[in-house]
């Protein structure tokens, strides 16, 4: 039995509980068509998530502070194997990307609508995806956190919320499948650790391009140097870099309706590209990061990728990833996500090709990487990083 939210439960009893994400997106005539249809369905209906308690958790975890980006409220976590984790709240506050023109017009909701456009399990469907092809993922599971004592000072804020409880991507305890991994470091730390041990760093760049190319397939278009870490692998003499993807907030991004659609115009938001059947503006999706790290590789590099990637994502593993999703969310956006996933895979050879000419036509950085802490990493580092295939 799965006890309501709204009921003065004693969730010790529970192993889950049935919830929906979030009532704010709930749809009407008018904000359909102004606004877009989204994922305004998925958001509104209730789904199980496991209960969670902190201090049954791998045995038993500590928070160790408040992370957290612009829209997302997140708790870091370390068990006793000083394994790392992160509870990301599933529903999002974009309180702090509300320009000042919007408050000034009265139009904060619109923005805060625009969360719709986001799935509330997109994390979850394209980890496994991820695992069929062979690229790092972070794991997330859809929770659900009751108030406890263990959240001590941040019990009212996170207490009795839905959450996606995730690896970190940092770590200095190997979580991954991978042998031999020493760290889980951030891109910060890999650029001090490049400057350190010079040629004896290397990037693995087949794992990182496999990577980007399923950002492409997956329409993940948020994609700056934070949101990755590094697996540092020791191999023979070498430390090899493998790249860690996280924060999934953007995967399958269904952006629609009158607004939505002028604000991801290519002269207005040209990254925030959504996912349809076809990619129709690759130079939205090359980031800086893809500059520092792919600048000059070889193109069967990309094409070979792209390949191994069709080879892999058959459409059976297609089908068979939504077994993560709760029946009710599969039979609400299964569809229309599996044709757009397929019509990207028959046209990612030519993907790989474009995405790899607008890197090269946009060239190497002249600037420090942003998404990077340290900005005094000279431009010569990154021509470094350029001589590892």
């Amino acid at each position: 039995m799965q006890p309501k939210v709204s009921e003065n439960a004693n969730f010790r009893e529970y192993d889950s509980v049935l919830v929906a994400a979030s009532s704010i997106y709930k749809p009407n005539v008018i904000k359909q068509v102004m606004q877009g249809k989204q994922y305004r369905k998925a958001w509104q209906t209730p789904v199980p998530a496991r209960i969670l308690f902190l201090d049954t958790l791998s045995g038993g975890v500590n928070v160790v502070e408040e992370g957290g980006g612009k829209q997302t409220h997140s708790l870091k976590l370390i068990d006793s194997a000083k394994i790392e984790y992160t509870l990301r709240s599933v529903n999002k506050d974009p309180g702090p990307l509300i320009p000042d023109i919007a408050k000034t017009l009265g139009l904060e909701n619109i923005v805060i609508d625009g969360i719709s456009a986001q799935h509330p399990y997109g994390a979850i469907l394209a980890a496994e995806l991820a695992k069929q092809v062979g690229v790092l993922h972070t794991a997330p599971k859809l929770v659900f956190l009751p108030k406890q004592n263990k959240l001590k000072d941040f019990e009212d804020n996170y207490g009795n919320r839905l959450f996606l409880l995730e690896y970190e991507t940092k770590s200095k305890t190997n979580w991954t499948p991978l042998k031999n991994v020493i760290e889980i470091i951030d891109t910060d730390n890999l650029q001090k650790l490049k400057l350190e041990l010079g040629d004896k760093v290397k990037i693995d760049k087949r794992r990182l391009i496999r990577a980007r190319l399923f950002d492409l397939l997956i329409g993940d278009w948020d994609r700056h140097a934070k949101q990755f870490g590094w697996a540092i692998q020791e191999e023979n003499d070498s430390l090899v870099a493998i790249v860690v993807p996280g924060d999934r907030d953007n995967a399958f991004f269904n952006s629609g309706g009158v607004i939505p659609s002028i604000l991801s115009s290519r002269y207005l938001i040209p990254r925030m590209r959504p996912f349809k059947e076809d990619i129709d503006f690759m130079e939205g999706l090359v980031y800086p990061f893809d500059r520092y790290f792919l600048n000059n590789t070889k193109m069967d590099v990309f094409v070979s990728e792209a390949e191994k990637l069709q080879e892999l994502l058959t459409n059976n593993a297609i089908e068979n990833a939504f077994e993560v999703w709760p029946s009710q969310i599969s039979a609400l956006d299964k569809k229309q996500i599996i044709e757009n996933l397929k019509s990207r895979k028959a046209n990612l050879l030519e993907y790989a090709q474009q995405f790899k000419t607008e890197i090269d036509k946009k060239g190497i950085l002249d600037e420090p990487l942003k998404g990077s802490e340290d900005k005094n990493f000279p431009r010569a580092l990154q021509k470094c990083f350029e001589c590892y295939d």
